[in-house]
């Protein structure tokens, strides 16, 4: 749905324009109003408008400034003037400008919709243009490198899809299929004299590094580079053929050999690569990726130009691990920071059933548990500008004793209470925070309702975006805003009619509207009668007499 703005120095245009027309029926799904040029521009800046209806002549900025403004700073809005015969040339003008269309006035409603109609045809036509298959296609090949190591690095720390919705992304992306078969990591560590390089030329060696790469393992492996968090290349590597692990390890180690040996005769540099034991894809990926960390860091440490196989050895394999539910990606701190509290619920109880199965050191694995949820819980609380006392109640006494919990049980029913009162709370205070926003929007607009209470005006009152107040208006009480001005401007409309002596033009100016004109359209569209048809209706008889002693006319 599309946005308008009706831009004229006279008010009484502006408001026929957009209360008479009926733009809903075109696809419009909100109407802006701007007395002059300088408001327009304001309006311009807070939302997404699509069309501008402007008068050419107004004083300030002409509209024929107005849409050079906007064609300079806003290309996709479109501008429409209205001119009398007398600035036909500043139209042929704004037409040569790359102004959408001009309209002589008087205009009538089903030429304002034709015309608005078309133009916003041309909108929708230059977005799908935009959005295109094609341009998509375009763009997606010259971020290819990119995004797949954005893929990879998101596994090796953890990130979790589904099997579809990963297979989707790789075939995407052009990624080999894995799905299902050994793979091993390789991680390559540039060294001499490669840190010493700017951040392009690093770029660059390293996109050599991968290059070579691919070069030296086709067509025996399949190859998908990425690069970690800590700068270091990555390979997910699978061997292409049938033979088994052991022969599968040694090409692999042949190659990279040869892929160290290409660094010192191509790139006349070091490189330090790690290779991990075998596993499967994509479930052993970050398992096998915190192997190859490990032993980079206790096996090789500073030294340089190294060749590791990290197989497990006995030691590997009975050493305790990590919970690996701890530090998935998104972590827990992300998921309660972004309000993510169904996922949220669901890595706690995937955490507990890898506590389940857990067994040795029961109390250290607790104890790593419960700082990690505890500091997650202190960190959300914090960036909301909270005490986590104030969120959790009751809980926050029990998290200061420490780690009272002895067994899994226990550990589990504190953090899900815990988070359960983090998202009540938080709930309510999101609850809370909407009712005042309705109530600041309302009481602003019953107290000034002759003034300006346009959604700009409105924002600028409560310190809000004009779309959030607009949304969140809506959802709260079914309907729009400008609904809501309009529907308490007529029922203010009516009392005053109908029991007060007041002239129309003063009732019309009470309720918002410079011209009567413009009042006594409104308001019989609204009613089906003319102010005085609904006086001379509705009036009591006790105040008939009252009304009929004061001229009523216009």
């Amino acid at each position: 749905m599309a946005q308008l703005l009706i831009v004229d120095d006279e008010a009484h245009v502006v408001e026929r324009l957009a209360e008479l027309v009926p733009w809903e029926r075109i696809g419009i799904a909100a109407v802006h109003k701007a007395y002059s040029a300088y408001e327009a521009l304001e309006l311009l800046n807070a939302h997404a408008i699509d069309i501008v209806i402007s008068d050419i002549r107004m004083p300030g900025i002409s509209g024929l400034e107005l849409s050079r403004h906007i064609r300079d700073k806003w290309a996709k809005t479109k501008c429409i003037l209205l001119s009398g015969y007398a600035e036909f040339e500043y139209a042929k003008e704004a037409i040569a400008n790359g102004t959408a269309s001009y309209l002589l006035k008087p205009v009538t409603d089903e030429e304002l919709l034709d015309t608005v109609s078309g133009v916003l045809e041309t909108v929708r036509e230059e977005w799908n243009a935009v959005i295109s298959q094609e341009r998509i296609a375009r763009t997606l090949r010259e971020n290819l490198p990119q995004l797949r190591s954005t893929l990879l690095g998101e596994l090796l720390l953890g990130k979790r899809y589904s099997e579809a919705e990963l297979r989707d992304k790789m075939e995407m992306l052009d990624v080999p299929d894995l799905f299902g078969k050994p793979v091993s990591l390789l991680l390559v560590r540039l060294e001499k004299p490669f840190y010493g390089y700017d951040p392009r030329g690093l770029a660059l060696v390293e996109y050599a590094v991968g290059n070579i790469a691919g070069e030296l393992f086709a067509p025996g492996f399949q190859l998908w580079a990425g690069k970690d968090t800590y700068d270091y290349l990555v390979f997910a590597v699978s061997s292409e053929a049938g033979e088994g692990q052991e022969e599968r390890q040694q090409a692999l180690e042949r190659a990279v050999e040869q892929l160290q040996e290409a660094i010192h005769a191509y790139l006349k540099g070091e490189a330090t690569i790690v290779i991990s034991r075998e596993g499967t894809f994509p479930g052993d990926v970050s398992a096998l990726y915190d192997g190859t960390l490990s032993a980079l860091r206790r096996r090789v440490g500073n030294e340089q130009d190294l060749i590791l196989t990290a197989a497990d050895g006995p030691s590997e394999r009975t050493e305790l691990r990590s919970l690996a539910s701890l530090y998935e990606l998104p972590s827990l701190a992300q998921l309660l920071e972004a309000g993510q509290w169904d996922v949220a619920d669901q890595r706690i109880e995937r955490l507990f059933g890898e506590l389940q199965t857990r067994s040795g050191c029961i109390q250290e694995m607790l104890l790593e548990a419960y700082f990690a949820i505890a500091s997650a819980a202190s960190s959300y609380a914090h960036k909301n500008g909270r005490p986590l006392s104030g969120l959790i109640g009751p809980g926050y006494d029990q998290l200061l004793q420490g780690v009272p919990y002895r067994s899994v049980r226990h550990l589990q029913d504190w953090s899900v209470a815990l988070m359960s009162s983090l998202r009540c709370e938080t709930e309510s205070e999101t609850k809370r925070s909407r009712a005042k926003l309705i109530a600041d929007v309302r009481q602003f607009v019953e107290r000034r309702l002759a003034e300006d209470v346009s959604l700009t005006a409105i924002a600028e009152h409560v310190y809000m975006h004009p779309v959030y107040i607009s949304k969140i208006y809506k959802r709260e009480t079914g309907e729009n805003v400008s609904d809501y001005v309009h529907r308490l401007r007529m029922e203010k409309a009516a009392r005053l009619l109908l029991h007060t002596p007041g002239k129309i033009y003063e009732i019309a100016a009470d309720v918002g509207y410079q011209r009567a004109h413009s009042f006594i359209n409104v308001f019989k569209k609204h009613t089906g009668l003319t102010p005085q048809e609904y006086r001379d209706k509705y009036a009591s008889p006790q105040s008939d007499s009252e009304v009929k002693r004061h001229d009523t006319s216009i």
